[in-house]
């Protein structure tokens, strides 16, 4: 009775209630702190464990001149955080708030010219009013670079009574790594204070650092004008969207509109974490990873051909790209395959991962997986023998045993790549130990290219590692294993690398819990979870340009500032999907 009473105490310590919240500000700091007081009052309602301040809570983001900014900025002594202590000890909460920080007290701050020692930095509060957490914004961005440095670049996870958790501010949330570095260091929940104008942040980033890393994101961010407008070309609003998303990217509260408010949620710490992540097949996560992968250097001769063929204008514009993906099997397919060859014009055309197998369990059959092997050989014969100059045909095959990507042209296999990350459904393939880089000619003129098969695609560090080799288009035939595939990840993929994919899958459905049916008394559903259909997609890398914002809801997701770039997506569609893609825009 004494453990059962010891592991009941244990869970109930694990369910956490986070709140968070979204305010405007403005350049004094004396009325923000104010704002600050008062939303955290009206969050105590709720009885939280945690509240979540956006960032900036300080000041606004925008300055004339460095001796505004130090003036705007807090000292860590001052009143202002003497005042978010009281209220986390009142309220026995954790309290993140993010602001500008004073770093160097000895500075002459007179001096407009005189660059700010200031970090915008994420501040952690105990519920015993101690600062038991400073962590600096990472990824300075645009006009921050001229006002904030970046102090401490420490990516430790903090120590809750709850769990482990993990602070981000602003556009760290753009790109994998520092949600990623958190997540290893055993962060179950990233707390995630935002001041952000960009649609992606809210719909698309957040939900992909919570499925990558198998972890909470409770985002608070701003209303109202980002920074002031006499700096700017357009008047940049917040986009709110202050939301907690779980571990699976389900959204479990959120604030959609544009007023002031906060709203919460109960979490439990327990399902979450890197070491709990696991594939729908049961791959582990941590066991699937191959740090020394990720550290593939990026040569200079790779990197000056490509800035040469940008200069030089070889690199095309455009390219145009076909996903077709066969309902039939075996022998039956590959004709089908050579059939649309015969009648396309496209210049890469990408079929799913073992696209003539429809049940790749098969393959765990020793005797089955050789007659797939022979089928293969046949397959590229006849194949190539189809295709036309400059055409390509991207799969992925068996080759001596081996699961791996391959590339066919006229003159047959043109290139290869093995698998690189285990899994479950491929257990008995060898890894390959390098990420291939593939100068691919076409008709006017060369792209590099990578493959990548089975679940390497869901793996950002080995996409990066394909972007810094100046990768432009990313070609993927793969086994959709769950609809965040294509909903979240590859996308993210693409905008943060700035690198066109072209992914095949064969159809598959998944149970959306969102989405039920009304209960009927006619036809006896209720509470049905109603089956969402997934494939792959094709996401091309357009020119960023400021008139290209564009709303999420247009098929077109827009930043206008690095590292993310402006992407338009195109959904696989039955058995033909056609686009076109402009590698050129991918070298920055």
């Amino acid at each position: 009775m004494t453990q059962f009473k010891s592991a009941l105490i244990t869970w109930k310590l694990k369910i956490m209630r986070v709140a968070v919240t979204q305010f405007a500000t403005s350049l004094n700091s004396q009325e923000n702190q104010a704002t600050c007081i008062r939303m955290i009052n009206e969050v105590a309602a709720c009885k939280p464990d945690l509240i979540v301040l956006p960032e900036y809570s300080n000041t606004e983001a925008c300055y004339e001149d460095h001796n505004q900014a130090w003036h705007e900025a807090l000292d860590i002594n001052g009143l202002f955080f003497q005042k978010i202590a009281s209220q986390a000890k009142q309220y026995n909460s954790y309290i993140l708030i993010n602001v500008t920080l004073r770093r160097d007290l000895t500075r002459e701050h007179q001096n407009p010219t005189i660059k700010s020692n200031i970090s915008v930095t994420s501040c952690m509060f105990s519920p015993a009013g101690k600062l038991i957490q400073q962590s600096d914004k990472q990824l300075l961005l645009a006009q921050e670079n001229e006002f904030f440095v970046c102090f401490n670049k420490a990516t430790d996870a903090v120590t809750s009574a709850f769990g482990k958790l993990g602070l981000l501010a602003g556009s760290d949330i753009i790109t994998f790594e520092a949600a990623r570095d958190l997540a290893l260091d055993g962060a179950q929940l990233l707390c995630n204070s935002q001041s952000s104008y960009v649609v992606e942040q809210g719909a698309l980033q957040n939900f992909s650092r919570a499925i990558e890393n198998n972890v909470f994101v409770a985002t608070a961010n701003k209303i109202g004008q980002s920074t002031p407008k006499v700096n700017l070309t357009a008047d940049l609003v917040g986009v709110c969207h202050s939301q907690i998303i779980s571990v699976n990217g389900k959204v479990l509260s959120s604030l959609a509109n544009n007023k002031e408010g906060f709203t919460f949620a109960d979490i439990d710490m327990a399902v979450a974490g890197l070491n709990k992540k696991c594939r729908p097949d049961g791959s582990e996560f941590l066991k699937q990873r191959r740090v020394e992968l990720y550290q593939q250097p990026v040569t200079l001769q790779q990197h000056t051909a490509n800035i040469e063929q940008a200069i030089s204008n070889i690199l095309p514009e455009t390219a145009n790209v076909a996903i077709f993906a066969t309902y039939k099997s075996n022998e039956q397919a590959i004709e089908d395959v050579c059939h649309y060859i015969e009648n396309n014009l496209s210049d890469i055309i990408q079929l799913p991962e073992l696209f003539f197998i429809a049940d790749k369990t098969i393959s765990h059959n020793a005797e089955q997986l050789a007659t797939i092997e022979i089928l293969c050989t046949e397959l590229i014969i006849q194949i190539s023998a189809t295709l036309r100059p400059f055409q390509y045909v991207c799969t992925s095959l068996v080759i001596s045993g081996v699961h791996q990507g391959v590339l066919i042209s006229e003159h047959g296999l043109f290139a290869t790549q093995q698998q690189l990350h285990f899994c479950n459904r491929y257990q008995w393939s060898a890894l390959g130990n390098e990420l291939n880089i593939i100068e691919l000619p076409l008709e006017q003129g060369n792209i590099n290219i990578a493959i990548l098969i089975a679940d390497d695609a869901n793996i950002p560090e080995i996409v990066k590692v394909a972007a810094l080799n100046n990768v432009n288009v990313l070609l993927v035939p793969f086994d959709i294993q769950e609809s965040s595939e294509v909903e979240f990840s590859l996308l993210s993929r693409a905008a943060e690398n700035a690198i066109c994919i072209v992914a095949a899958s064969r159809e598959k459905s998944f149970a959306n819990a969102d989405t039920t049916y009304n209960n009927n008394p006619k036809t006896g559903n209720k509470n049905k979870i109603k089956p969402m259909k997934s494939t792959g997609l094709i996401v091309d890398v357009l020119v960023r340009t400021a008139s290209s914002r564009q709303g999420i809801t247009s098929g077109l997701y827009s930043c206008n500032h690095m590292p993310l770039a402006d992407i338009k997506v195109k959904q696989q569609y039955g058995k033909i999907t056609k686009a076109v893609i402009h590698p050129s825009a991918t070298v920055t």
